[in-house]
């Protein structure tokens, strides 16, 4: 069961560091926050070094100013473990805390997240300045909960000190036993890399080409993943020992980490940084990108972990390093656009990063609400009318949960396989990108979700059809889920390279795709990588439903129907193999299971879409041009509808039936305009 943040009202909040500040300031500062309704703000997480400013000596006084003036103007408080950021004494005095280069080069002091989670005394430090703190502020008035570190894996999710290495080798023991097992799971066999003995086993090092044992890659993403997570529950289990009162939570998503499992076990619920513009900075070649509205697929990732979730950093001005990153200003309207995004997806606390811009340091460009000038700004108003909307909004909305009949599946072995093996990893992103794309463009909500070994068939079987698109690692168990899944009603969605690998990463020896042949009806008869000289071949529905000269991109497959009740949807039109199958769908039960030997396109998943009769849940109420995104909140007895213009111009909404917006208490009909980067929320009837 997934776990979930227990609001009664739509809350917000802020980022506050005390210690950036003339203390003077800080009466000012909650008393503005208060007048903008932010009651929540997250504090000292970055504080090790004041809070033990000397090898043992613990000083918690000035937070306890803090905390009592927070309490005092009304302001409760999360409070963050500071183990994200070592002071400068311990990582001088006991440098083997620190990480380290996979060429062996110490990280060094000056940054954030420079340690390692194997060193045991690195463990020990933490432990005590952890159990010290809770200690210190469990009974405080102020404080609701805690912030696990902050942002796991953020900076680096690989771990190289020798305290890893060693680590590593136990975590390998327990994992299989003996070297034989490990041997054979590792194909060691292959160039002589047979183990003897357990000192032999290291993580990837230096080697002639960077080319580790696929199989070691694969078991090392894995370990990182399991030991930043006994790191996290040293953290857990005193705040649970000490402070049962508060709830446990940490904030990210980033690389090497099971963050399902992460919540699963420790959490009460999960929390993110949500930043949109991180969307717009890199470029790519899409002709007509999402931009900053891709980032409510990273949001839809988050409610698999958590329907419900607390944004612990949304952006609240431009952004960037002295160095790196840089973000523009946001334009008028954007801030709000994007807070109303992250509620749309299940967000019910909503903490800005940060209060005011800092004045040194790495991030004196990475603006807050407020400038350092302190004096009223568009960002202030702006913040303040989402606080007062939350005022009006926030009883209603929160506790309702995002509603969607499709499914973009994941699982974290594929994800990590596919960093390192570019004959299935480039793929997910093309096929992920492509259907999230469109649906949102249709108007069509869709769920993120990550197959688990815990994931059943009542979790699959809510949604009418569910996107896997490169499962190359398949076991069988996962197979005859799969088969359930459509055999009771679904309708699922393989691409290229699935099935061909089991969970060691060795691929069978039996027909593609593995342990869904069967299901699909096909076999792979031959397949090419598309790359440099090679073309991808066009591909041509049998009804003409694709656009002319559609590509099958990323790689091709040449499909081989093997069951009667398989049929060719879809077939190649160039290359060698003109005239074979490209896409396929087999009844299966009361289902169908299609398979599709490429990445999928823009065009091709409009073109399923429509075979599907796929069509937006508010249809009948409205119709909406494509930049606006659509979606619905909803807990059975009570439905919102949001409209989100990510455009820089107005949107024309053409209601069919009347509805009132809770953001103006205004009855919607006929024609209306949705403003630039302008939000509505609709009251839809039970």
């Amino acid at each position: 069961m997934a776990k979930s943040i227990r609001m009664d009202e739509l809350r917000l909040g802020v980022c506050y560091y005390p210690e950036h500040w003339p203390e003077d300031l800080w009466e000012d500062d909650f008393r503005r926050m208060r007048e903008m309704n932010i009651t929540v703000v997250r504090m000292a997480e970055f504080a090790w070094a004041m809070l033990e400013p000397e090898e043992g000596r613990f000083d918690f006084s000035f937070f306890v100013r803090a905390l009592d003036l927070a309490h005092a103007n009304g302001i409760q408080v999360i409070l963050g473990t500071p183990t994200a950021t070592p002071p400068a004494w311990l990582t001088h005095k006991y440098p083997e805390v620190l990480n380290a280069s996979v060429d062996g080069v110490i990280y060094r002091h000056g940054m954030r997240r420079h340690y390692n989670y194997s060193s045991p005394l690195y463990r020990q430090f933490c432990e005590r300045i952890v159990r010290n703190m809770v200690e210190a502020y469990k009974d405080h008035p102020a404080v609701i909960g805690w912030q696990i570190d902050n942002e796991l894996n953020c900076e680096t999710n690989v771990f190289y000190a020798e305290a890893d290495h060693v680590a590593f080798r136990e975590w390998l023991k327990e994992r299989y036993a003996s070297l034989s097992a490990l041997n054979k799971a590792w194909g060691t066999v292959f160039w002589s890399q047979t183990y003897t003995d357990w000192e032999q086993v290291h993580l990837t090092r230096p080697m002639v080409n960077p080319s580790p044992n696929p199989h070691l890659a694969l078991d090392e993403k894995r370990f990182i993943s399991d030991n930043t997570i006994s790191f996290a529950k040293l953290q857990a289990d005193i705040i649970r020992e000490l402070a049962p009162q508060h709830w446990v939570t940490t904030n990210g998503t980033f690389g090497h980490l099971d963050n399902h499992e992460l919540t699963d076990r420790l959490l009460d619920f999960f929390s993110y940084d949500s930043y949109p513009q991180f969307s717009t900075i890199f470029p790519g070649d899409d002709d007509n990108p999402l931009r900053d509205r891709g980032w409510s697929m990273s949001l839809s990732n988050v409610r698999s972990m958590s329907p419900n979730f607390c944004v612990m950093e949304q952006q609240s001005g431009p952004g960037g390093w002295v160095n790196r990153i840089g973000m523009s200003a946001p334009r008028p309207g954007q801030i709000r656009l994007w807070s109303y995004q992250s509620v749309l997806h299940g967000t019910d606390l909503l903490v800005y990063f940060r209060w005011r811009t800092a004045t040194f340091g790495t991030e004196i460009y990475w603006h807050g609400i407020n400038d350092y000038h302190n004096q009223p700004n568009r960002r202030v108003r702006e913040v303040a009318q989402v606080g007062d909307e939350f005022r009006k909004i926030g009883a209603a909305v929160a506790g309702t949960v995002y509603q969607a009949d499709v499914a973009i599946m994941q699982d974290y072995d594929n994800l990590w396989d596919g960093e390192f093996d570019e004959w299935h990893g480039p793929l997910r992103w093309r096929s992920m990108g492509a259907w999230y794309k469109q649906l949102q463009y249709r108007h069509i909500p869709a769920d993120v979700i990550t197959l688990r070994p815990a994931t059943t068939l009542a979790d699959l079987a809510k949604y009418k059809a569910i996107v896997y698109p490169h499962p190359a690692i398949m076991s069988d168990e996962t197979a005859k889920l799969l088969t359930q899944y459509v055999d009771q009603g679904g309708q699922l969605f393989f691409g290229a390279r699935t099935g061909y690998k089991n969970l060691d990463g060795h691929c069978y020896m039996r027909p593609l795709p593995g342990p869904v042949a069967e299901l699909c009806g096909i076999n792979v008869e031959d397949f090419t990588l598309i790359k440099g000289t090679v073309s991808a071949a066009q591909v041509q529905w049998k009804d003409g439903r694709l656009p002319a000269g559609t590509k099958a991109e990323g790689f091709n497959e040449v499909l081989r129907v093997e069951d009667p009740d398989t049929e060719v949807v879809a077939e190649y039109a160039s290359e060698y193999y003109a005239g074979a199958p490209a896409l396929t769908k087999r009844a299966a039960g009361k289902g169908q299971a299609w398979y599709y030997g490429a990445a999928y396109s823009e065009p091709v998943v409009d073109a399923l879409i429509d075979a599907l009769g796929l069509a937006s849940p508010a249809s009948d109420l409205l119709d909406a041009p494509a930049e606006v995104e659509l979606g619905i909140r909803s807990d059975g007895a009570r439905s919102y509808l949001f409209l989100l213009n990510y455009a820089d111009r107005p949107a024309a909404i053409r209601f069919k039936q009347a509805a009132r917006e809770l953001l103006t208490d205004e009855l919607m009909a006929g024609e209306r305009e949705l403003p630039a980067y302008g939000v509505m929320v609709l009251e839809l009837e039970a």
